[in-house]
């Protein structure tokens, strides 16, 4: 009988240099030879650093991820009111991950995550989130790629954008026609907003009338040919829901968004099937487990993702891909700050399956463009993808502490006048 012996070890081939000491982190182009993740002569993360901006009606929190090798990378996990309290978690959170190398997404994640055996939903994942969103910015940096890139490559040579936050001002039909025409010269193909005041279940015929004559005086200052996007923000039930969809269908809304909440999920469902108008939602899930059971109805098929509430752009990419399976449309969540916008933009590029792009940034404070360095720009109703490694933005941090959190910077959407996008001091 042969003798078995044991191989001796295969020694490791040396770790060659980071794409941005070989002087090549300015243009996109590949990293030589290939990189052992997860061994000693690793990338390490060794700091972590948070960020808030406070913006009047929702303050924006950024974090930086630093490594031993001098990259950082940028990330943002704003969330509506708690700045604060998911700032705090990253800062709890960091101790996880600290020595990892950024490299290691699915790692990371499952640290942050499974590992803490705590359902922390919408706040625990935002805190993920701009960790997560800065590790692929390191990762695009040291690579040379954007990352689009490194999920799939680039789908599109330019990214449809619809308009949102455009309509400040009073609740009446008239301010919405003139807000609207304003937006269509900017040169928008499509554009989003909330008729319906305070509302919240049910309404009166006043308020129902009130809501439908300003989905009307929209769809006349936009023309025929404009998309129009009704949000609901889960005011309803499902007989008021149902009302409003078709009330408005003679308007050709191309989608009527979150009618009822998104945790009820049959509720939701069941307006999908009784709606003459298609149904989205989706951007307040913080699972893709959430996602499953939604998707496995077959009756939503314009689905609306949001990366920092999912925990990220590894996750929510593979959720995009779980859409697909399921014949349908993404059209991802960006109704955050500037370094969000920039991560969707990366994770838009990449997908198949994208419907339209979210922008709230033309419609910001107008300071927004000097907290960082080359800010997502819309030209005719489209946004050109960036060709620059990593996320292709930066934080300016003397800008940022210009504005500093309030604890009154938030959207209170249940209170009348909250369309006009105040702080709340």
């Amino acid at each position: 009988m042969p003798i078995l012996r044991a191989r001796a070890p295969v020694p490791l081939p040396p770790r060659p240099p980071c794409a941005h000491r070989a002087g090549r982190a300015s243009a996109p182009a590949p990293a030589a030879g290939f990189r052992l993740v997860g061994y000693s002569n690793a990338m390490k993360i060794t700091a972590i650093e948070t960020y808030i901006a406070g913006n009047p009606w929702k303050n924006w929190l950024f974090a930086k991820v630093f490594t031993d090798e001098g990259l950082y990378g940028v990330g943002e996990g704003t969330i509506n009111y708690f700045a604060r309290t998911v700032e705090t978690s990253i800062h709890e959170l960091k101790p996880l991950i600290l020595g990892l190398d950024p490299f290691q997404i699915e790692v990371i994640s499952q640290r942050l995550v499974r590992d803490v055996y705590t359902e922390g939903g919408q706040t625990h994942m935002c805190a993920v989130a701009a960790i997560e969103i800065a590790c692929w910015d390191i990762i695009g940096k040291a690579t040379g790629q954007p990352v689009y890139n490194l999920m799939g490559g680039r789908c599109h040579e330019k990214l449809r954008a619809y308009a949102n936050g455009w309509y400040r001002g009073p609740r009446t039909p008239e301010n919405f026609h003139e807000k609207a025409k304003d937006v269509v010269r900017r040169g928008y193909t499509a554009l989003k907003f909330d008729p319906f005041g305070s509302n919240w279940r049910v309404v009166t015929p006043y308020e129902f009338d009130l809501s439908i004559d300003i989905i009307r005086a929209v769809r006349d200052a936009v023309g025929p040919e404009v998309d129009i996007l009704v949000e609901g923000h889960c005011r309803f039930n499902v007989p008021t829901a149902v009302r409003f969809a078709e009330a408005m269908a003679e308007f050709r809304p191309a989608w009527f968004e979150e009618p009822v909440h998104h945790l009820n999920i049959p509720a939701m469902v069941e307006v999908a099937r009784r709606s003459p108008v298609p149904i989205a939602t989706g951007e307040s899930f913080s699972s893709k487990q959430q996602v499953a059971e939604l998707m496995s109805y077959n009756c939503v098929n314009i689905f609306q993702p949001e990366p920092l509430n999912l925990g990220g752009l590894f996750a929510t990419r593979k959720i995009c891909d779980l859409v697909d399976a399921h014949y349908g449309v993404v059209a991802p969540h960006s109704a955050q700050g500037p370094v969000c916008s920039a991560a969707c933009v990366q994770l838009n590029a990449s997908l198949p399956n994208f419907y339209i792009h979210e922008i709230f940034d033309e419609f910001n404070e107008p300071w927004e463009r000097e907290i960082v360095t080359n800010p997502v720009e819309v030209k005719d109703g489209y946004i050109e993808i960036p060709e620059t490694p990593g996320l292709g933005i930066d934080l300016n941090i003397e800008e940022i502490r210009k504005h500093p959190y309030r604890q009154e910077n938030y959207l209170p959407l249940f209170r009348p006048g909250w369309e006009r996008r105040r702080s709340n001091g």
